[in-house]
């Protein structure tokens, strides 16, 4: 018999009683569970949306910004498919052609092309670059002005030809600017040589001012001359006697001036051939170009333009030549003239200030062509900079001193004698400009 006190086993309503308890509880944590995991994925769905329409309005944002830039693009843009249809086209090209931009998408980009497009397409076809001259249709039935056009393959994500970008420019406006460049370089041009022709007024000043003060002098004397002279005649045609034709004849120094007259008169001359032969060397610097070029004695050059540079300095430094007589260079004279000053100034420059400044100049011969080399003991030029002494507006001089123009001018000279000029460093200190010409 069993004792009392042993446990007894649950009854069967005891178990029942903790399965529903387990259950229910099971059940809501089931139910917590899909709910917090709904509530992950809508608050995923709100961030993604969020992050879409992020992403949308950077999309619009930068569609909208290429169609402005597109917009104000001054070339004309158009952009076609693989088989040559039109897919975009910027307002320049609407502008150009003046048709609606609905009437040109999906169209064949011949359509609008105002020639015969064979050559043409293969051009587009091959999306190769280089410029092509062409007109568009427009819209009134005519063409549009010449456009220089420029092809190109347009490529796709992948990096493979998906079509062709046309770009180009009405050769109207180009030329129209180009023009206008020219027009200013002439400026250029012209302000530089009267510049030029201003640094050489004191030298030409002094040149003129010896042989007009020795004819001013001159012609005082032989107008005093001319009233003694009168004296003496007047006496001898009133009928003086002797003896007053002699006293007058001493007090007047008739045979002392009689003796001058031959002296003074040839001293004019002289003076006034001088003053001639400078007026024939400034109608030589016209600077231009016209005629055909001819055979220009080098000595004669380098000697006028080193007197007339030299002239306009208060203490020119000690300047060498060695030029021969009989060496001529093909060109015209007062263009390389002006090349000359220019070479000769920018050397007296380099050696301003140095304690034994020297210029050395020298023409030689080197087979079909004649050389003229100017060189100077300055300081040289420096490494960083002897690339660029032959570009507009580069100069090393203080503001206001160089407009940078000179040796541009002067290598445009020079090439368009079909010549050369070139500068370089010397071992010993000191640069050289060395101008080569088609011997004369």
């Amino acid at each position: 018999m069993a004792s009392s006190t042993e446990p007894r086993p649950p009854s069967a309503l005891s178990f029942a009683g903790l399965a529903d308890t387990d259950i229910a509880q099971a059940q809501e944590a089931a139910w917590i569970e899909v709910i917090r995991k709904m509530e992950e994925v809508y608050s995923d769905l709100i961030s993604y949306e969020i992050e879409l329409e992020e992403k949308n309005t950077a999309l619009e944002e930068a569609q909208r910004f290429i169609t402005s830039v597109l917009s104000s693009v001054s070339d004309i843009l158009v952009v076609c498919d693989s088989k040559g249809h039109i897919q975009q086209v910027n307002l320049a090209f609407l502008k150009l052609t003046d048709i609606a931009e609905i009437d040109l998408k999906g169209r064949p980009m011949a359509e609008f092309l105002g020639e015969d497009v064979g050559p043409l397409c293969h051009w587009l076809e091959a999306g190769t670059g280089g410029d092509r001259e062409v007109r568009f249709r427009h819209r009134d039935g005519g063409t549009t002005e010449p456009v220089a056009l420029t092809c190109a393959t347009l490529l796709d994500h992948r990096g493979l030809p998906a079509g062709t970008v046309l770009t180009g420019r009405p050769v109207g406006e180009l030329r129209r600017a180009y023009e206008a460049l020219k027009r200013a370089q002439a400026q250029l041009v012209q302000q530089e040589k009267m510049a030029s022709l201003g640094r050489l007024i004191a030298g030409v000043a002094h040149e003129l001012n010896n042989p007009i003060s020795f004819i001013v002098g001159n012609v005082h004397a032989l107008t005093k001359y001319r009233d003694r002279l009168e004296a003496y005649l007047a006496a001898i045609h009133a009928g003086a006697d002797a003896d007053r034709r002699e006293a007058l004849r001493q007090s007047l120094r008739i045979d002392g001036l009689m003796a001058d007259l031959p002296p003074l008169i040839a001293g004019t001359q002289e003076g006034a051939q001088r003053v001639a032969d400078i007026v024939k060397s400034l109608k030589r610097l016209s600077f231009s170009a016209s005629g055909d070029p001819e055979p220009v004695a080098l000595a004669e050059l380098v000697e006028n333009a080193v007197q007339w540079v030299a002239k306009g300095r208060k203490q020119p430094p000690s300047i060498s030549l060695d030029l021969p007589p009989d060496l001529k260079a093909l060109g015209h004279a007062g263009q390389l003239h002006q090349v000359l000053v220019n070479l000769v100034e920018n050397a007296l420059d380099a050696v301003a200030g140095q304690a034994d400044p020297r210029v050395a100049i020298r023409a030689v011969a080197a087979g079909p062509q004649v050389a003229v080399e100017v060189a100077d003991n300055g300081p040289g030029i420096d490494a960083v900079d002897i690339g660029k002494v032959f570009d507009p507006f580069f100069t090393t001089k203080p503001v206001g001193q160089g407009t940078g123009l000179g040796l541009w001018i002067s290598y445009g000279i020079v090439r368009d004698h079909a010549g050369t000029l070139e500068v370089a460093n010397l071992p010993d200190g000191g640069a050289c400009f060395r101008m080569s010409l088609p011997a004369g």
